[in-house]
């Protein structure tokens, strides 16, 4: 019944227009079109269209074209599992282009059904200002310690150009700006990006918002990127188990890392099936620890949440959610997540 189901909705999908054929597709995008604003000149111009699978089938990225060679595409995960996420990360190229410049990305999926899902990216790419380096780029930093870059911003025009305002959404980020050097045709500044160290754990991917007084380019973005990285980290995280039938025991493995050594004192969850063996009372920079769950009866998404004492100073607990899909097979329970380029 299974196979008849699923080809019997196959046939049916082929006569559907092509807008509905790929909303299956559209629905694992959290967005499809991004507009960069006013950027400089070979600044970095990075944006990230994150998909995430939301279907029991595994999802195949087969390519991604472009219409503009001012934008290249890369995929950073091409085969994903359920509640997998990759993303589609589109670079604007600012060193060789200036103007406004638009661009549409065409992701093609291959696997469990053919759609195309269009994405947009539009941005206006000044000749006139320059970053020096186009990106404020952190690296790694410790959590709680504070790191700084300067940026040099360079204006070459004839208007008496001047930065008024430096904007961040960000908290932990503050800027310090140099007074102007004005020369003839030339106006050059010298900002000091800091991150502060009461920035959280997690990737860093954010920007800066330069407002000026040119009517023309009443703002200009810089992005900052970095990494600020925990005492502690656990992976994988979030760990996934895959489609389970009711019942089926899984057993995983996670990865505890710390700088130093350290002990794993407790180990709770708030799912009752889930069972972690704590390892030997021993210091140590890294931990091993098996996961096992056992599936619950009853079909349908399952999740809960791993949590690891140690006996660290600094951030002594992590956490890690746990998830999982129940399945039922046979002729009552047949059910398929994505169905002629649908969801049911």
């Amino acid at each position: 019944m299974w196979r008849h189901v699923v080809w019997t909705m196959i046939g049916l999908g082929l006569c559907l227009p092509a807008a509905e054929g790929r909303e299956w597709a559209q629905k694992m995008f959290q967005t499809t079109a991004h507009d960069f604003g006013h950027v400089a000149r070979g600044a970095k111009a990075e944006f990230a269209f994150e998909i995430t699978n939301l279907y029991e089938e595994e999802v195949h990225i087969a390519e991604v074209r472009t219409s503009c060679g001012c934008t290249t595409p890369t995929i950073t995960k091409q085969t994903l599992k359920t509640w997998e996420k990759g993303a589609i990360i589109a670079t604007l190229n600012t060193r060789s282009f200036v103007g406004q410049r638009s661009s549409t990305l065409t992701v093609v999926i291959d696997r469990p059904y053919y759609a195309e899902v269009y994405l947009t990216i539009s941005g206006y790419i000044h000749a006139d200002v320059d970053f020096q380096p186009g990106v404020v780029s952190f690296g790694d930093v410790d959590q709680g310690a504070v790191a700084e870059q300067e940026i040099a911003v360079t204006y070459r025009g004839r208007s008496p150009w001047q930065i008024v305002d430096v904007r961040s959404a960000n908290t932990h980020l503050e800027v310090e700006l140099s007074e102007p050097r004005r020369q003839i045709g030339l106006v050059s500044y010298r900002m000091l990006v800091r991150l502060k160290g009461d920035a959280p754990a997690g990737t860093l991917q954010d920007q800066l918002t330069l407002v000026t007084n040119d009517p023309r380019m009443p703002t200009v973005s810089l992005p900052v990127e970095g990494r600020v990285v925990p005492p502690l980290t656990l992976s994988p995280s979030p760990l996934l188990l895959g489609n389970l039938t009711p019942g089926q025991v899984a057993t995983r493995q996670v990865v505890l890392t710390g700088k130093q050594p350290f002990r794993v004192l407790e180990v709770t969850a708030d799912l009752e099936s889930l069972e972690v063996r704590i390892p030997a009372d021993v210091a140590k920079k890294v931990h091993i620890l098996p996961v096992s769950v056992t599936a619950p009866q009853q079909a349908g998404e399952f999740r809960g949440v791993l949590t690891i004492q140690t006996d660290l100073a600094i951030v002594p607990q992590v956490q890690c959610q746990v998830r999982g899909t129940v399945r039922q097979d046979g002729p009552t329970a047949a059910k398929a997540r994505v169905t002629d380029g649908q969801e049911r």
